[in-house]
C-alpha cells in the first residue's frame, strides 16, 4: 500500500512540474514601474503545496527551478538560466522553493483539508501570496537598489490577482482530490 500511495505521489510531482511548465507558457504582464512581471506560475506553486504536501510539493517545484536554473526557458515567457535567479524575480523564485513546504506544513498541522475551504485560501495566502512577495521584495530591493518600503509597496500590485489565483488553486486541488480520491501527505 505504501508503494501505490509514494507511486501515485511522484507521478503527481511529475504532473505538477508539467503544470508548472504549461503556466510558463503564458507570458508575464509587465507592470512599468517594477521589473517583476504578474505570472500564473505562482498558483501552480501554491497548488503543488496544497495538493502534495510539504515533501512531495518542494521536490516537485524544486525540479521545476533546477530546470528553470540550468537554462530551460520554462519560466513565464520562455525565461530560464542562471541569471533570472540573480536578477530582480531572483527572490520571488528561491520563495517559491519554500511555498510548498510551508503551504503543506501548516495544512497538516492544521488539518485544514476537513475544514472549509475558507481555511485553506488562509493558508495560501499567508503562506504563498504573503510570504512569497515579502521575499520577492526582499530581495528586489536590495537587487534593483531601491528601498524595502519601495519594493513592498510595489507589491500591493500583485495583491488582487494573487487572491484570485489563490481561490483558483483551492477549488482546483479540492476537485483533484475528491475525483482522485486523495488522501493527503
Amino acid at each position: 500500500m505504501k508503494r501505490s500511495n509514494t507511486t501515485r505521489l511522484l507521478t503527481l510531482s511529475a504532473m505538477m512540474v508539467a503544470i508548472l511548465i504549461i503556466l510558463g507558457l503564458f507570458p508575464g504582464i509587465p507592470l512599468g514601474f517594477i521589473p517583476v512581471p504578474i505570472v500564473l506560475q505562482n498558483m501552480g506553486v501554491m497548488m503543488s503545496g496544497e495538493l502534495l504536501g510539504p515533501r512531495y510539493g518542494t521536490i516537485s517545484v524544486g525540479l521545476f527551478l533546477l530546470l528553470a536554473f540550468l537554462g530551460m526557458p520554462i519560466l513565464s515567457g520562455g525565461n530560464g538560466g542562471m541569471a533570472v535567479f540573480i536578477g530582480p524575480t531572483g527572490g520571488y523564485l528561491i520563495a517559491w522553493l519554500f511555498t510548498p513546504l510551508l503551504i503543506g506544513l501548516l495544512i497538516n498541522r492544521f488539518q485544514i483539508y476537513n475544514k472549509s475551504w475558507i481555511f485553506e485560501l488562509l493558508i495560501l495566502l499567508l503562506a504563498g501570496v504573503i510570504f512569497i512577495d515579502l521575499v520577492g521584495a526582499i530581495w528586489l530591493s536590495y537587487q534593483s537598489h531601491i528601498t524595502l518600503i519601495a519594493a513592498l509597496i510595489s507589491n500591493l500590485a500583485f495583491i488582487p490577482g494573487d487572491l484570485i489565483k489563490s481561490a483558483l488553486a483551492v477549488i482546483i486541488v479540492r476537485r483533484i482530490r475528491k475525483a482522485m480520491h486523495l488522501s493527503l501527505f
